[in-house]
């Protein structure tokens, strides 16, 4: 790990702030602690006001450079970030795998993300169109068009450490905004990586401060950053409590907010599915990255016809499970992010069984040689009912919850029956159900699946989802909408005054 550190820059004590090429930070030590082994990674200095209003400063002053960069321009930086990206994915793969406690593959599948949603924007950069449309009105023409904003403050999670921050980042820049990231307090060396890997391009092609702009800290910083009207766009990645409290205090000065909060996501197994690929999706959605994706598959909805069948080859598959260091690939299951992550998780498993239900793959903490951290604990599975008030509540942590249903009418409402609405699927190979799932009266949901699993979003399409998730999209289709204002422009070519609607109007 220690090459890994140095090739991406980083040392033993870090400044946490940096505008693009000068680093600094005023403020107390955040010491980060790897949950794969306990062991100290490195230290990063957080910030002060002071320190974050010399951030906005120097953003705004860029503003004025960036917003008139022709957008093709700005894609071709993106490009080039991505390119440093691709050098570096083996390192910085392996830091977002030791510092938040993912798989090796997982690490490198998020670097992965952030080199497409780059060449995504590269080509976006051409295609930031807007609509004509035919006046009323003789003589005229009317058309919009889209801007930037100005500073696009974001507000990411320990889980997805660089992953979400570019698909924020990579959409903002090539609209023409320039990005002030607050990264969670329990991955700041993933974030400094990052902006050093930004920082090379800058250098490179002599750009101006502020364009990306990195600020660590705690919950204070996010408070600055949401009730400052210099930042027009406050995007936040977290859970519903954080995301509430964001969003109205943003409201309150009349800014946008773009939220991705909880998730509690569900696949429905019918009868009609293809088994093997049923409980695969089943099996990485409930478990992959501990259980701590917002995608994570946390319900499990089966029909009665196939419900032990089904159970049996689920509780089979568990038993194979290898938990352990998630550098080491042979392992499907690393650690939680700390230890207030594993009282939430025992937490969970003592709620359900008080409400009712029935653990029938226990959990618990893993101990001895390799589980040091305190971190680790045993994928679980519980029977229970979909109104349980555990089962409508997000866990972040490998607990499954499954149950029956008898008709798809009500597997859906089970689906849609709890407060959250990201992602959701079903696994079934019958046309009318497929179609049925997909349609308005089906999946409430942002992302709505069919024979694929809860997780693993492609950055192609919009991601995001309903409710108390948000209603926020992010990365593919038309999500650069968020990131840019928009502008109605009509012209008058004529020698008269023709007014809206047929007014005359003399003088």
């Amino acid at each position: 790990m220690e090459k890994v550190l140095k090739t991406l820059g980083l040392k033993e004590t870090n400044d946490g702030c940096s505008t693009g090429q000068n680093w600094f930070s005023n403020g107390e030590v955040i010491e980060s602690y790897s949950p794969v082994d306990g062991k100290l990674i490195g230290k990063v200095k957080t910030a002060t006001k002071a320190d974050y209003d010399k951030l906005i400063k120097t953003a705004s002053e860029a503003f004025i450079y960036w917003r008139n960069i022709p957008a093709p321009k700005r894609g071709e930086y993106v490009r080039q970030f991505g390119d440093k990206l691709r050098a570096k994915k083996q390192e910085l793969g392996q830091l977002v795998s030791y510092e938040m406690g993912k798989s090796l593959q997982e690490g490198l599948g998020e670097v992965q993300e952030m080199i497409d949603i780059c060449d995504f924007a590269v080509g976006l950069s051409r295609q930031l169109y807007g609509l004509t449309m035919h006046s009323e009105r003789p003589s005229h023409r009317m058309y919009e068009q889209w801007h930037p904003m100005g500073i696009v403050g974001i507000i990411s999670a320990f889980n997805f450490p660089v992953a979400v921050w570019s698909w924020n980042t990579a959409l903002a820049w090539i609209c023409g905004n320039v990005c002030l990231w607050k990264p969670s307090e329990k991955t700041p060396l993933c974030s400094v990586a990052c902006q050093n890997i930004w920082n090379e391009v800058a250098k490179e092609n002599n750009l101006p401060e502020g364009i990306c702009c990195l600020i660590n800290g705690d919950a204070k910083v996010g408070e600055y950053m949401t009730a400052d009207t210099r930042v027009p766009l406050v995007s936040a990645t977290g859970s519903t409590r954080m995301g509430k409290q964001i969003g109205v205090k943003v409201a309150e000065r009349f800014g946008r907010s773009l939220l991705e909060l909880g998730g509690n996501n569900s696949i429905i197994v019918t009868p009609d599915a293809d088994q093997e690929i049923a409980i695969t999706a089943a099996v990485f959605g409930a478990v992959g990255t501990a259980g701590q994706r917002c995608t994570t598959t946390r319900r499990l909805i089966i029909h009665e016809s196939i419900y032990d069948k089904f159970k049996e080859r689920l509780v089979k598959a568990y038993g194979q499970l290898k938990i352990g260091n998630p550098l080491d690939e042979a392992n499907h299951v690393g650690p939680l992010i700390d230890k207030d992550a594993v009282k939430s998780y025992m937490s969970a498993l003592e709620r359900v069984i008080a409400e009712g239900g029935k653990i029938i793959v226990p959990g618990g903490v893993l101990e001895g040689k390799g589980y040091e951290s305190g971190c680790y604990v045993k994928p679980a599975i519980a029977e229970a009912k979909n109104e349980f008030e555990i089962v409508q509540h997000e866990t972040f942590a490998p607990v499954l919850y499954i149950m029956k249903y008898k008709t798809l009418d009500e597997a859906i409402a089970m689906q849609n029956g709890v407060p959250q609405g990201l992602s959701s699927s079903i696994m079934t190979v019958n046309m009318r159900e497929a179609e049925q799932f997909l349609s308005a009266n089906g999946s409430d949901c942002g992302i709505a699946n069919v024979n694929i699993g809860t997780s693993g979003a492609e950055i192609g399409g919009a991601f995001g989802g309903e409710k108390e998730t948000g209603g926020g999209r992010e990365s593919g289709s038309d999500s650069w909408k968020a990131y840019m204002r928009r502008q109605t422009n009509t012209i008058n070519y004529s020698n008269k005054l023709p007014l809206a609607q047929g007014i005359k109007f003399t003088i």
